[in-house]
């Protein structure tokens, strides 16, 4: 008798969400967001704190990241409810997105206003460097994102950037 296994999953499905990932979104209503989806989301009024993630095998310090948001998400609410909403890419959208906001270190945070880019903070920081940098991105106006830039040469000139 030969028996067949076969998948209910569709071949290309992603992959199930960490649990504390999936904790991060239940606890801060976070939707996870495909490439074709954030600038949708962000755009809407108010900030937005998007959460970039990598494979928590490789980037540890994701795992630490999806428990740090939620009490930051807490630390910054205030009686009129939450400063910001919260966003998260999983690790092909947060590849895909990564460059337009110049940020250089895994995990990383992303500040928007009205879909407008306010700051970053990249890699894994100590609770109070959490506050310390927060807090002025949640006032501060946006900004031009800090792309990584590339030299270029004028013809006959030294190098230059832009």
């Amino acid at each position: 008798m030969t028996i067949e296994l076969h998948s209910t999953a569709p071949e290309n499905a992603a992959p199930p969400l960490h649990p504390l990932i999936a904790r991060l979104c239940a606890q801060t209503d976070a939707p996870v967001l495909a490439s074709d989806e954030i600038d949708a989301w962000a755009s809407r009024p108010g900030r937005a704190l998007l959460v970039f993630t990598e494979d928590p095998v490789m980037y540890r310090e994701t795992l630490d990241l999806a428990v740090i948001v939620p009490e930051l998400a807490q630390a910054f609410r205030s009686p009129e409810g939450a400063a910001f909403r919260v966003g998260v890419l999983l690790q092909k959208a947060a590849r895909a997105a990564a460059a337009r906001y110049g940020f250089r270190r895994w995990p990383a945070v992303v500040m928007l206003t009205d879909g407008k880019y306010v700051g970053a903070i990249d890699g894994l920081r100590e609770w109070q460097e959490y506050l310390d940098l927060l807090g002025p991105l949640l006032t501060a106006p946006p900004t031009r994102a800090p792309t990584v830039g590339i030299a270029v040469n004028a013809a006959g000139g030294a190098p230059a950037c832009h």
